[in-house]
């Protein structure tokens, strides 16, 4: 099934020093126009057990994709509908079309986008997610990066194809560990109050980096005006 797989892959290129950005697409004129029918049957036709325990694995899939240590890119063409979404909003960075459409359609079948819904929640907001969890409304691309689900669009697939490679240099010049640490941070600091607890650990992450090995290249490279050795050589 293609939720263990993605989990199972996932973990794997999480493990892998070499690999250094995960980029998350789909082949075809879609990112994922919705569940596959053959699934749904199974699901309508299962216990409740059996639903609560595959809802579990596509939770811990989320889960996964959200907290990998690698910035994660995703590449969106076509339509993304129910758990795409939630994909989406589980990358770091996410580069539409202009001819993408997203939706969160799950009401119609009369059910609830249950386990993406933290995610997306964050990612669109409470506001907007009120109102498309509600709806089943399609909504563009230009209205997903205005609500913060997309970063990025472009015209079409190779533009969209340039432009990740364009951002896959921009993160080549970043130390691997600073952007796991970066990302990390984030989640320390969200929606939290600014209090003593926050304040003291913010202070600890820079202190920690700034003596390890990879923030003293980083400032050796900087102060002698040269490239850090993470970085690529020119071709």
């Amino acid at each position: 099934m293609i939720i263990q797989q993605l989990i199972s892959t996932l973990t794997e290129v999480n493990a892998d020093n070499s690999v250094k950005v995960v980029i998350l697409r789909s082949e075809g004129k879609h990112f994922s126009a919705g569940a596959d029918l053959g699934w749904m049957r199974r699901m309508a036709e299962n216990s409740r057990q059996e639903n609560l325990d595959d809802s579990r694995e596509l939770a811990r899939l989320m889960n996964v994709l959200n907290h990998l240590s690698k910035p994660v890119i995703g590449l969106v063409q076509g339509a993304a509908f129910g758990g795409a979404v939630g994909l989406a909003a589980c990358c770091d960075i996410v580069i539409a079309t202009e001819k993408s459409s997203f939706c969160l359609s799950e009401v119609k079948l009369g059910l609830i986008p249950a386990v993406i819904s933290p995610y997306v929640v964050r990612a669109i907001g409470e506001r907007q997610a009120r109102r498309y969890f509600i709806s089943a409304e399609v909504f563009t691309a230009r209205q997903a990066q205005e609500y913060g689900l997309v970063h990025i669009v472009c015209d079409d697939v190779d533009a969209m194809e340039a432009r990740c490679n364009e951002m896959l240099q921009q993160l080549a010049m970043n130390g691997p560990e600073a952007m796991k640490a970066a990302k990390d941070l984030v989640f320390a600091v969200s929606h939290k109050p600014i209090n003593d607890d926050v304040i003291d650990d913010t202070a600890h992450r820079i202190a920690d980096i700034r003596v390890g090995e990879e923030g003293q290249e980083g400032l050796s490279a900087f102060l002698n005006k040269r490239k850090a050795n993470w970085v690529p050589e020119e071709e």
